[in-house]
């Protein structure tokens, strides 16, 4: 049993909602439940009594109402306990909204589950294999279809631990990983949380600081070839995973929406159209369940401009599918059961897959405009219908769509674009531990961002918003601060009309700031300012690099740089390391030991003058965007706002290891990630409560223990059959 909590809410800003008729249904267990029923927190409709016998579905109706109610509320006695799910149901005008408003426990407990026999034994979410007891074995009637020893799930994960490192090839450990997800996903996320030992695994990685890795995605040393995966997907296809949306079908997509969700509790939707996979461009639905990590030693990258890069090292956990959601499970602490990946296939102009006769998709070219804006709208407004808490990630759109969606939703609901705001957020947090360092502020800083794709872009923006809301400026002034260079060198007025892409245009300069200055020397009569120029020009304090041109940062771009500044800020984010702008170690060396480093790949101590190490930081947006998405879930936040990715920034930065030794890191240890996040979800929590996106009204004291309150965890609870129970 839990506790309830004493309330739970739902809300419709935009318009009031006419019900005809709200169905309550708690499904689960719960003991003398006394509801009452409120709307727009003045009005109550009833009291209801549950009986103590409850082993069944309980129901009632509520009397409909005439007039538009803005929010529901349901109010219980501290002594009601429950596990289960509670669901509101309303019809207006024909549409039906859904919202769960609890869900089943987070730490082991006793489940009602309704499966038995094979359709247990198949269910990911349910399956223990060997771990069942004896009891539950004669209860689901499973005693003669498992070997009679009853394993603990330690030895279970010993096993399988086995099994993965027998695996030869990186795809070969890849597919055993995805298929033990399809099977059981409570050991499935035991193995990935497991710490080899030297005896089991004397190869295992250490961290910077010199101390194992405890977080899975580094210790099971996969090192899968992103390439090869994605482009093998179909032919390695066995089982499908979350919802595939094709635009032929649309004219069912509310059903086959329906069919995969119906009875869930949604908190999390992961959704990509597959066009800008890991660097190597358009795949169809190679991106199976739409969550890829990119590998930070074998991502595939090369498009100048975009810079694909902080995610977990090693971690393209399970071929190329899920990924995402498991790091969101595995470091955010959010319910796997409650996570949706989704695929929208618009098509593909990938030649080799159109005419790939074993390809899984819609063999057609990418559809796009009009069509392709309505397509994706009628799917997101099933999201914001029927799951109008979750939080909506995109993941692995082409650049142009990815921040044009993100400005069409996010005011409507809470969207997320990791390759945007995730990648911004977390080099906002290393540029604010270092202005921590240097005791001085974001808007003192000259700002020089190499490779305008969308990494670049998120990075200028987060940066400039938190000019804005920490430090005063207006956004004319914060956006002053910023000079953005690409393939065609410095963003200003004179470049062709062709080469500045729409997003690009709030960044360009005035031709006027360059008159006299050396042009790059490209001889297209296009005046292109290349980076040495911008950098004797601007004499920036703060350089940034996600452009995948390895060793662009030249000992004449630093030493530039070094002049100009005390403490110069440098990060190099582009990985895999090969690709990095500049070697720390040299850009160390180059300043004689000035500058404060963070890159986006991990990279050894660099030797300091006086002979200690410096601690370079991993720039991985791990460490931030879990808790973001949690946070963002646990408050029931209608939107996810800037202040709100601020507010979790600055808790990141607040915990910069660089602010009580300045030989130390500008970020946490990765291996820290999970409690890093934990961190920044309360942060964001607190931000949403305080700035009314959420629709809880916690006091501050109480944030820390809701949130972590939901974080999961994998553990078997005990089962007890009830016919109406989970499935």
């Amino acid at each position: 049993m839990q506790g309830l909590p004493q309330y739970v809410q739902i809300s419709f800003p935009e318009q009031p909602v006419i019900p005809e008729s709200i169905h309550l249904t708690f499904q689960g267990g719960f003991v003398g439940i006394r509801c009452a029923v409120k709307v727009d927190e003045s009005l109550d409709l009833l009291t209801h009594i549950f009986p103590e016998d409850i082993n069944k579905r309980q129901e009632f109706t509520l009397p409909a109402l005439e007039t538009g109610i803005e929010k529901l509320r349901l109010e219980f006695e501290e002594s009601s306990d429950f596990f289960g799910r509670i669901t509101v149901l309303f019809w207006a005008s024909g549409d039906v909204i859904v919202s769960c408003l609890s869900r089943p426990p987070m730490s082991p407990t006793e489940y009602r589950v309704a499966l038995r026999g094979e359709d247990l034994l198949n269910s990911p979410r349910f399956n223990k294999g060997t771990a069942f007891t004896i009891q539950e074995r004669k209860a689901f009637g499973l005693t003669g279809r498992l070997p009679s020893r009853v394993n603990s799930l330690e030895e279970q994960c010993e096993r399988a631990y086995n099994q993965l490192l027998s695996r030869d090839t990186d795809i070969g450990k890849n597919s055993f990983l995805q298929s033990l997800k399809t099977q059981n996903i409570v050991l499935y996320y035991t193995l990935l949380r497991r710490r080899p030992s030297p005896r089991t695994n004397p190869d295992y990685l250490h961290t910077n600081r010199g101390t194992p890795f405890h977080l899975p995605t580094n210790d099971i040393l996969i090192y899968p070839s992103q390439a090869q995966a994605i482009s093998e997907y179909s032919h390695l296809f066995r089982r499908a995973e979350g919802l595939y949306l094709a635009f032929p079908n649309q004219d069912s997509m509310e059903e086959d929406f329906l069919e995969q969700t119906k009875g869930k509790n949604i908190d999390l939707i992961v959704v990509s159209d597959s066009e800008a996979i890991l660097g190597i461009g358009d795949q169809g639905v190679g991106v199976s369940s739409s969550f890829i990590l990119r590998s930070h030693f074998e991502s595939a990258l090369g498009n100048w401009g975009t810079c694909n890069c902080f995610t977990p090292p090693k971690s393209n956990l399970n071929q190329i599918s899920s990924a995402k959601s498991v790091i969101y499970s595995l470091i955010g602490g959010i319910n796997p059961t409650e996570s949706l990946p989704v695929v929208l296939d618009v098509g593909t102009n990938n030649e080799d897959l159109l005419k790939d006769h074993l390809y899984v998709g819609w063999q057609h070219e990418r559809v796009c405009g009009d069509e392709y804006d309505a397509f994706v709208d009628r799917f997101v407004q099933l999201v914001r219908k029927y799951f109008p808490h979750s939080l909506l990630h995109f993941e692995d759109f082409g650049v142009t769509n990815a921040h044009r969606l993100l400005r069409r939703y996010k005011d409507s609901h809470a969207v997320f674009n990791d390759d945007i705001q995730g990648t911004g957020a977390v080099t906002l947090s290393c540029v604010m531990a270092a202005v921590g360092v240097t005791k001085t502020r974001l808007a003192d800083q000259r700002y020089v961002i190499f490779g305008a794709g969308s990494a670049g872009l998120g990075i200028a923006r987060q940066l400039r918003d938190a000019i804005v809301s920490m430090d005063g400026l207006s956004k004319e002034d914060a956006t002053a601060l910023f000079y953005l260079i690409d393939k065609h060198g410095l963003i200003k007025q004179s470049l062709a009309k062709e080469d500045i892409r729409e997003d690009q245009q709030e960044w360009v300069r005035a031709d006027e700031e360059w008159v006299g200055v050396k042009e790059s020397g490209n001889g297209n009569g296009n005046g292109e300012i290349g980076l040495v120029e911008v950098m004797k020009k601007v004499k920036p304090t703060v350089l940034i690099g996600c452009s995948t041109r390895s060793g662009a940062f030249t000992k004449e771009v630093v030493e530039a740089m070094a002049e100009g500044c005390e403490r110069p800020i440098i990060l190099p984010l582009s990985n895999p390391s090969k690709l990095v702008e500049v070697d720390p170690k040299d850009a160390n060396d180059w300043t004689k030991g000035k500058a404060l480093l963070a890159t986006g790949s991990p990279f050894p101590p660099a030797k300091m003058p006086n002979g200690k190490d410096y601690i370079i930081a991993e720039c991985n947006n791990a460490l931030i965007y879990p808790g973001l998405g949690l946070g963002a879930i646990v408050s029931k936040s209608r939107r996810m706002t800037d202040t709100m990715i601020i507010a979790g920034a600055r808790r990141l930065a607040s915990l910069a290891p660089a602010l009580k030794d300045l030989d130390d890191a500008l970020l946490p240890d990765f291996a820290d990630a999970p409690e890093v996040n934990l961190e920044v979800a309360i942060a964001v929590a607190e931000q949403a409560i305080e700035e009314g996106s959420a629709d809880v009204d916690w006091s501050k004291e109480n944030v820390r223990d809701r949130v972590k309150e939901r974080l999961w965890k994998p553990d078997y609870g005990v089962y007890v059959f009830d016919k109406d129970g989970m499935q």
